[in-house]
């Protein structure tokens, strides 16, 4: 509801006849932000208020109607209020801060009960099934994070009186307290199991179809104590199928397939069934079989289902050629958004056999057909009374039917009938058009008074109407008013749920009042069971309609009817079912018993069978030192006999009986890092069973550094490696993303090796997983066709302050690369220095050629920058200081070349390297001239990417021996290509 400002507050205590403004505080202006009426006490009323600038909130407290408020602040800010269904003073309080607040004296104080309280999952005690009236049903989040189930006292809240009825986590939003059962559920290992507790006993798993496989789950009723659920199963998309329970909620059986579902807001379910109110036992439902939606409705809870029948004429008196099989009545089952309208169907519990729905006739359901039909007789006769859909009001127990027709445009005129729809009578309730908003009368009471509510604009305030039809009737009714009617299917078979049931109804030609004090029951026989009384019980299933007998029910080939329970114990008998079950609820007597021949089994010694092994929390990953809970469950076979033989891996042994009967842990602490197998054995002398679970210990990440040289060469083999700390042998698991692939490679590796085809950027990330810890780093690689690498070295003294970690070689580095382009102008962007792991402290540094020029292919200025670095290396005028004054000093390592050139040659070339070196020794100035007179002839180090191999001079990349020339041109690098050998060869 929205904020409603004080002045838009009035009450009125005649029927709508006079209104009084509520005038909270005298010239204040007050924001309304909800009311709720005490359901046991509707003179009890609370309005939630806040201040215009929504810092605080108050309360307005009134007992009588809303006459008088008292005002009330409040530390907190109200979301909801939930009455106790009982005790009219007692209330709580859900806040926006997930709090959850009690009061006992309707709201004047507030105690504080629980905190990471679930919304819409807090529920008070039961009558009559919680033994304490003050007992509070919670869904609330731990300090770890897990959802959990606790009840307290209001009186007594605190951690150490809250008690926790299901040991485990549960799932959250999953917690429902209903009439006698509470359900959850509960998902560990990508698995979900629900759990029942019937009248609060013990948790048990709620028993589908073994391969049901349910994806969702959801509480239809849990009335005449029997559970409906709608259940989708693992191939199901937008349906659901209906199962029906024993009384205790554990086991299901199948009544109705493929349920029509939809998604709304807030990824609710809403599921196409009604419950018809006033008539026990009938449900309408829309199943959806291949593409097309059609209306079902059963008279015994889902035991038969039968289509609904077509009226034979339409409100015009025309015959409307609607005929089964292949044309019936298909109604819409949607609920309102607004709670002040009716739904497409409108029952009453007061108007039982009235039933009301919009939909059409046809094959199927009709989204935009939304005519409107009537039923008298529970859905045995139907009528057409509207062409368009209409609201729905019943006023004096079905007595008048009052319709407004279901418009965006503004209407005057309202249309009641008498008669349960066989005649229509139009009443001008306003002379000015109104936009309907809502229909309302007295809650709760069976009145001739009602109330239109809407607005003449969009901008205009409320308009409110009331509407009273007790002028219209002169007295109240006699019992010769009454006619009687019998419930009866659409088979013409009064006997429905064991008994034959009559109900009073006015005739139509008397124009009375029932009033208040109007009961429609009449009478009711019991009858003889039959067949039809019974249902499949669970494991069974019903042969199919085209089969000879459709009432018999067959056992599904996963169950066996002869298996003792999973809780039959040695020494206590057990019940093989025959298939067949009495319907719930069903009252019938003497006649077919079909469950007669059931047969009292003795309970065998049985094997252990389902043994598992697990830590609590469902991790398999510890830490050393960390206390690990393993629990040890048995699904089937006996218990008492059976002894457990636990290993645990690291040493520990021991034997234990009753293990899995009292559900205590095992615990346990593994000091020292590693994987440890966990065994637990069970036998008795009827046979064994033997659970495994592998757990690995170690210690959590710190840290992870992928190492790679930022600069690769084209179709080179790079090693990319991953440094991570603690080490974890064996026991991490990397993930490694190269370029935009989405596929990860996995190794237990820290390093993999890799080429790249392409030149530019390429991304590579990688992840370390060890158990429950994952790091991640990730480096961005330059792939280049030509590119010099220049080997460095530093002073001795370096390596004193060398700490061999990631951060610091890269550091040095970025000083390296700033102080050579400062010293030599070379772009920074054009140098990469990379320090090398480990000692001595060794580096490289890559020069890197400037963007391709469109006019030439090749530059003197790249001569210029290897020579002018070679110039300032030499000179000694790279240097840098460490803590303490201590100066460190970069050099050329002197390995063979000054520079090398990525790419290299075989064996061929290295004989022409041999020649070139000596021919180099023995006259270098000869050859510094003849390279003088060749123009076009660079002197820089060069990678083409050409078919022919390269080679680098005074020797090949590829036989890994780097240096600078000795001697007067120790900085002079020499590239010459295959042509320019060859033609210096021979010429």
């Amino acid at each position: 509801m929205g904020k409603v400002l004080e002045s838009s507050l009035w009450r009125s205590s005649d029927f709508g006849t006079s209104y009084t403004k509520l005038t909270l505080q005298p010239g204040v202006t007050t924001v309304i932000d909800n009311f709720y009426i005490c359901p046991t006490n509707k003179r009890k009323v609370i309005l939630v208020s806040s201040s215009l600038s929504d810092r605080d909130q108050s309360l307005f407290l009134s007992a009588d109607e809303g006459a008088t408020f008292q005002k009330q602040p409040i530390p907190f800010f109200v979301e909801t209020l939930i009455f106790h269904p009982k005790e009219e003073d007692k209330v709580l309080a859900y806040t926006k801060e997930s709090k959850l607040y009690v009061s006992s004296d309707l709201g004047k104080k507030w105690t504080l009960l629980q905190e990471r309280v679930t919304k819409d999952h807090v529920f008070w005690s039961v009558s009559g099934v919680d033994a304490d009236p003050d007992l509070v049903h919670v869904e609330a989040q731990d300090l770890g994070g897990d959802f959990r189930y606790v009840t307290c006292a209001i009186h007594n809240c605190s951690e150490k009186m809250l008690t926790a009825p299901f040991a485990g986590p549960i799932d959250h939003g999953s917690l429902t307290v209903q009439d006698d059962y509470i359900f959850f559920k509960a998902t560990s290992a990508n698995r979900t199991k629900y759990y029942v507790s019937y009248r609060r006993n013990e948790f048990v798993l709620m028993k589908l179809p073994k391969y049901a496989l349910p994806k969702d789950l959801q509480i239809i009723s849990t009335d005449e104590s029997q559970v409906f659920v709608a259940v989708q199963e693992w191939y199901q998309m937008d349906t659901y199928n209906l199962y029906q329970s024993d009384p205790r909620g554990v086991r299901y059986a199948l009544v109705l397939q493929d349920v029509r579902s939809s998604r709304q807001a807030e990824e609710s379910v809403l599921i196409d069934i009604l419950e018809v109110r006033g008539v026990k036992g009938v449900f309408l439902a829309n199943q959806k079989i291949d593409g097309k939606v059609m209306t079902l409705i059963t008279y015994n809870k889902g035991r038969d289902w039968d289509y609904l029948r077509p009226p034979s004429m339409d409100m015009n008196g025309k015959p409307t050629n609607c005929k089964p099989p292949d044309c019936h009545l298909h109604l819409h089952l949607r609920w309102a958004d607004n709670p002040y309208v009716s739904g497409t169907v409108h029952t009453k519990d007061t108007a039982p056999g009235l039933i009301m729905g919009a939909g059409n006739l046809g094959s199927q359901l009709v989204e935009y057909k939304e005519e409107m039909y009537i039923t008298s007789d529970c859905g045995h006769t139907w009528r057409q009374v509207f062409e368009e859909e209409h609201h729905i009001l019943y006023l004096d127990h079905g007595g008048v039917i009052v319709a407004i027709k279901d418009t965006s445009i503004p209407l005057k005129i309202l249309k009641f009938s008498v008669d349960e729809g066989l005649t229509w009578s139009t009443h001008n309730f306003t002379s000015t058009s109104v936009f309907v908003d809502g229909l309302l009368s007295e809650p709760g009471d069976e009145t001739l008074v009602m109330t239109v509510f809407g607005h003449i604009s969009f901008r205009s305030d409320w308009e409110l109407v009331k509407v009273d039809f007790r002028p219209s009737f002169s007295r109240q009714c006699s019992e010769e008013d009454y006619s009687s009617w019998e419930l009866s299917n659409l088979q013409g078979d009064h006997c429905i749920m064991g008994q034959q049931r009559s109900f009073r109804k006015r005739k139509s030609t008397s124009w009375c009042i029932k009033g208040r004090s109007f009961t429609s029951a009449l009478t009711s026989r019991v009858c003889e069971c039959r067949d039809s009384d019974f249902l499949c019980d669970y494991g069974f299933e019903r042969s199919p309609s085209s089969e000879s007998s459709t009432n018999k029910c067959s056992a599904n080939f996963w169950f066996n009817p002869l298996s003792p329970p999973d809780d039959c114990a040695l020494g206590q008998t057990y019940t093989s079912s025959l298939g067949y079950r009495k319907v719930v609820s069903n009252v019938c007597e003497g006649g077919v018993d079909m469950q007669q021949s059931q047969v009292q089994l003795q309970c065998p010694l049985t094997p252990p069978r389902g043994l598992q092994v697990s830590i609590q929390g469902e991790a398999v990953a510890v830490r050393p030192g960390e206390d690990v809970l393993f629990v040890v469950r048995q699904e089937q076979g006996d218990v008492l006999t059976t002894k457990y033989q636990v290993d645990l891996g690291d040493g520990f042994k021991a034997m234990y009986v009753n293990l899995t009967l009292t559900g205590e842990p095992i615990r346990h602490r593994y000091e020292s890092p590693g994987i440890y197998r966990v065994s637990v054995r069970a036998e008795n002398t009827a046979g064994h069973d033997e659970a495994v679970l592998f757990v690995q210990v170690n210690s959590p990440l710190q840290a992870l550094y992928l190492e790679v040289v930022p600069v690769i060469g084209l179709n080179q083999e790079v090693n990319l490696t991953a440094v991570l700390l603690p080490l974890n042998p064996n026991l991490t698991v990397f993930y490694w993303w190269i370029g935009h692939s989405l596929q990860p490679l996995l190794s237990l590796d820290n390093s993999v090796t890799t080429r790249f085809s392409d030149t530019g950027d390429v991304r590579v990330t990688v992840q370390a997983a060890c158990g429950n810890s994952v790091l991640q780093d990730s480096r961005v690689l330059r792939v280049l066709d030509q590119f010099q690498v220049m080997p460095l070295q530093f002073s001795k003294e370096l390596d004193a302050y060398n700490p061999n970690t990631p951060e610091w070689r890269e550091d040095v580095g970025l000083v390296v690369t700033r102080l050579l382009s400062k010293e030599t102008s070379v772009p920074q962007e054009l140098l990469v220095t990379v320090v090398k792991p480990g000692l001595p402290t060794l580096a490289d540094l890559y020069v890197l050629l400037p963007p391709p020029r469109p006019t030439r292919k090749r530059s003197l200025s790249s001569d210029k920058r290897l020579a002018a670095i070679q110039q300032v290396l030499n000179a000694q005028k790279i240097s840098f200081l460490l803590q303490g004054g201590v100066r460190v000093l970069v050099a050329l390592r002197h390995t063979g070349t000054g520079a090398e050139q990525l790419g290299g040659g075989g064996g061929y070339w290295a004989v022409v390297v041999l020649f070139v070196i000596g021919l180099f020794a023995a006259g270098a100035f000869i050859l510094y001239n003849f390279i003088r007179k060749r123009p076009g002839r660079t002197v820089y180090a060069q990678m083409h990417n050409e078919k022919e191999q390269e080679m680098t001079s005074p020797v090949s990349h590829s036989e890994d021996v780097q240096g600078a020339v000795q001697g007067n041109h120790s900085g002079v690098v020499l590239s010459i290509n295959s042509r320019e050998m060859h033609s210096y060869l021979v010429s």
